[in-house]
């Protein structure tokens, strides 16, 4: 019995000995990946960096973010200092500055942005970060990117001059990071409901002051230095075009918190080691990021349009690391005298986790090069509004293929998977819980698509956008027949959309869906085609057409020999 147990002790260390120790240089798709979509000369320039914190995310990064997220290392409210003087302060368990330093400092997730055009640095970046989850700082950084976007946009020149520079700092000690507070009680998605209220109180920093009153619901990031949100000029008129959008700072210019309170800290089922807090505004300072009746252009083209990229990202990442951990488990875990990954049911499994997370990465990443595009001027109007919608459907479907996939995962691993302390998958089913509902449900993503295809510029600009896309896959059109089809249904169908736009979403719900998996299919094509390896490419293209089949097919694959002979040329790359 003794020998037995150490038998399979042993198998268990040769798995965690497996897993791959950077993920940059294990990663084959994402380096395709940025050297089809950067520049050469910037891909030179960053190839570097993305290996070491790779390297930094692997080790240093996923051992803090287990630490951080222990029971009873999780963040506290610390209202007050020592000396009793309001600070609103929250205190974290010394691995939570371990990860912070990992990703912003290490990991230049912020500073990225001080070179034009470098959502696709960022991006690819925040995807080996949120191999480890959420990890604490990752919404954060998300958040933080949205205050960078409307500071070197819409904001007044001292606005960026007063802040930009901290946010973009290297040093994790010297930054500035950022959150944005839009939910209120009222007003989840429904965001016109929103009643916090500003008050003009002056000029400062080449805009309006404002005095913020009332209460948001659910406030991620408390503890950040710059909080960007809605509020409802006072006289304006009810929903969204009465919305301004303002930057508030944690602390005054005299070294005095600002008028604010937190009221007590969420207890949430994922993202636990990041602390959610109710928040009570009560005069506090703010300025107004461009002109107040644009406030909800701005968080919208801005702040949640970024925010939605990054939880793709986010997603693509949590389903490379599912693949990771179930892949190496199986092939070091014995039944019945073989590795369990000889066997075709777990093999089915493991096709699907790394068909999945191949394209999600493609479509997140691949979008990101796209917002490059818009931002360097080079886009038509069709680029932008394939951007628009793409970029609301592969938020929500990249969601709920995460999810599955982790869930899968956790099944791989048998009982095991449902241990905390045993993998890191428990913490990465929780934290995609969040990311399911952060930033927009699934219901909000299909009634904002209804929106968008009702005006015939954004429809027709997203339909010609995904088609160059399908046009530049023709070398792969057997396996990419059912998404052409799926396209095909979905633009007769939005060409004539209900006129209840109720209805119009749900019937458009499954439309929405086999649109995002389209995409997702689409940019692992394009992907695909510039494998340098027959060898390699021929797997990969039995990998999309899983994806196809598993997805977007009218009926599922019949399970004969062809079917498991492509499981095992899958499971090559697996």
């Amino acid at each position: 019995m003794a020998e037995a147990h150490e038998r399979a002790r042993g198998d268990l260390h040769g798995w965690r000995e497996s897993i791959p120790t950077n993920f940059f240089t294990s990663n084959r798709q994402l380096g395709r990946l940025l050297r089809a979509l950067a520049s050469p000369e910037r891909l030179a320039s960053h190839e570097a960096h993305y290996a070491r914190f790779g390297g930094v995310a692997a080790t240093e990064l996923d051992a803090a973010a287990i630490v951080n997220n222990r029971e009873g290392n999780l963040p506290r409210l610390d209202r007050y200092s020592p000396y009793g003087v309001r600070t609103e302060g929250i205190e974290n368990h010394p691995a939570y500055e371990v990860c912070g330093r990992a990703i912003y400092e290490h990991g230049e997730v912020i500073a990225a942005y001080a070179e034009p055009a470098s959502n696709l640095r960022a991006q690819a970046l925040f995807y080996l970060s949120s191999h480890v989850g959420e990890a604490a700082h990752n919404c954060p950084v998300a958040c933080t990117a949205g205050v960078v976007k409307v500071l070197q946009g819409p904001a007044s020149a001292e606005l960026r001059q007063a802040f930009l520079g901290r946010v973009l700092a290297r040093r994790y000690e010297e930054r500035f990071d950022g959150a944005q507070f839009l939910t209120e009680l009222q007003g989840g998605s429904d965001v016109g409901a929103n009643a916090v209220e500003a008050r003009p109180d002056g000029e400062a920093y080449g805009t309006t002051r404002w005095r913020i009153h009332g209460e948001k619901w659910f406030c991620s990031n408390p503890g950040a230095d710059l909080f960007l949100m809605t509020a409802r000029v006072h006289g304006a008129a009810a929903g969204t075009g009465g919305l301004g959008l303002f930057l508030v700072p944690r602390e005054l210019p005299s070294g005095r918190t600002n008028d604010f309170r937190l009221r007590r800290l969420k207890e949430k089922l994922g993202t636990r080691s990041m602390p959610s807090a109710e928040i009570d505004f009560e005069g506090a300072e703010a300025y107004a990021i461009g002109r107040v009746e644009d406030g909800f252009k701005h968080v919208m083209n801005h702040v949640i349009n970024t925010s939605r990229l990054y939880n793709s990202v986010g997603c693509a990442g949590i389903s490379r690391r599912a693949h990771l951990e179930a892949s190496a488990y199986a092939r070091a875990r014995r039944a019945f005298g073989r590795p369990v990954a000889a066997f075709p049911l777990m093999q089915e499994m493991l096709a699907g986790t790394f068909a999945t997370a191949s394209a999600l990465t493609a479509g997140a990443l691949t979008l990101a090069a796209e917002a490059d595009r818009v931002e360097r001027g080079e886009a038509t109007e069709a680029h932008r509004a394939f951007l628009r919608i793409g970029t609301n459907l592969v938020k929500m479907r990249s969601c709920q293929h995460s999810h599955r996939t982790v869930l899968t995962g956790i099944e791989s691993l048998g009982g095991n998977g449902a241990i905390e302390s045993f993998s890191v998958l428990p913490r990465l089913l929780r934290d995609n819980v969040v990311y399911e509902n952060w930033e927009g449900t699934h219901n909000t993503l299909v009634a904002q698509t209804v929106r968008d295809m009702q005006r015939p510029a954004l429809r027709d600009g997203f339909f010609e956008g995904i088609s160059s896309w399908i046009a530049r896959a023709e070398p792969l059109a057997l396996p990419l027949a059912d998404a052409r089809r799926a396209v095909d249904e979905a633009r007769v169908f939005c060409n004539d959309l209900p006129a209840d736009e109720a209805f119009a979403a749900l019937a458009l719900r499954p439309h929405a869906e086999a649109l995002g998996d389209a995409i997702f299919a689409l940019s692992y094509a394009c992907d695909v085609l510039t494998e340098g390896s027959e060898e390699v490419r021929a797997a990969e293209t039995a990998a999309l057409a899983h994806f196809v089949a598993l997805n977007l097919a009218e009926r599922r694959p019949a399970r004969d020999a062809a079917y498991a002979a492509r499981l095992e040329q899958i499971m090559t790359l697996a």
